[in-house]
């Protein structure tokens, strides 16, 4: 049974005190099951912090990025050890801001995922789609292509992954996929999996993931949780979202 997973990403937004403010409501409002866990993607000067909140309780804590390489000349770079380092357990990989904003190519992502996995942590790789791509009905070879550059890097070590399918169309933008169309792409990607020997991966969802719509999407056969940007700064929210 793969269970559900809750990823909190909170992208560039946070300080010490409203961090800490967050972190208390978590853990006081968790109520783990063994078929459910929860975690948070913090920035990079919050990982101590959030190491320091979370150390010993069923909430696990990652970092948004990792850089491809393992040291070196690369000022502003963090390495997936360094990561490591702080009780990581995830990294995000290939998020469709660092695609977009960045321009992350698919081998780098893939690079990136390698270098987190070295590391001993969990990488959420994450894929999807933009509007002119869904409009175009190309979702499939782009998402495909996508999660082929991983299979190519990683190969056996793919069951150790976790993937996250983000519709970018519907980050940000307040519109969500229907838990139909979700399902849809994530099937897609099970049989991609079950292909490359790693069926039991799981899928997250993300995409403007609120307490409203998350039961529907979590009830989908092959989605196994969410990827959540915005909603996880509200402590109330986030848990309702966890709870769905």
């Amino acid at each position: 049974m793969r269970g559900k997973l809750v990823v909190g990403n909170w992208k560039m937004n946070g300080g010490l005190a409203s961090n800490a403010a967050l972190l208390v409501a978590l853990l006081a409002g968790w109520q783990p099951r063994a078929d459910r866990s929860l975690a948070v993607c913090v920035p990079f000067p919050y990982l101590g912090q959030a190491r320091d909140a979370l150390t010993g309780s069923p909430v696990a804590w990652g970092a948004q990025d990792v850089s491809e390489h393992a040291a070196g000349a690369f000022t502003g770079e963090v390495a997936a050890s360094m990561v490591a380092e702080f009780g990581c357990r995830f990294a995000l990989a290939g998020h469709s801001e660092r695609r977009q904003l960045h321009g992350e190519t698919d081998a780098r992502v893939a690079a990136k995922a390698k270098m987190a996995l070295a590391a001993g942590l969990t990488p959420i790789v994450c894929v999807g789609e933009t509007l002119a791509e869904r409009d175009a009905g190309s979702w499939q070879a782009v998402v495909g292509r996508q999660f082929d550059a991983v299979v190519a890097m990683l190969a056996p070590e793919m069951p150790l992954v976790t993937l996250a399918y983000e519709p970018v169309w519907a980050i940000g933008t307040g519109r969500t996929a229907t838990p139909g169309q979700a399902q849809e792409v994530h099937a897609f990607l099970r049989e991609r999996l079950r292909q490359a020997g790693a069926e039991g991966v799981r899928v997250l969802y993300g995409g403007s993931v609120k307490a409203g719509n998350a039961g529907a999407l979590f009830a989908m056969p092959d989605i196994d949780g969410g990827l959540v940007g915005g909603a996880s700064l509200d402590a109330m929210e986030f848990l309702a979202i966890a709870n769905a």
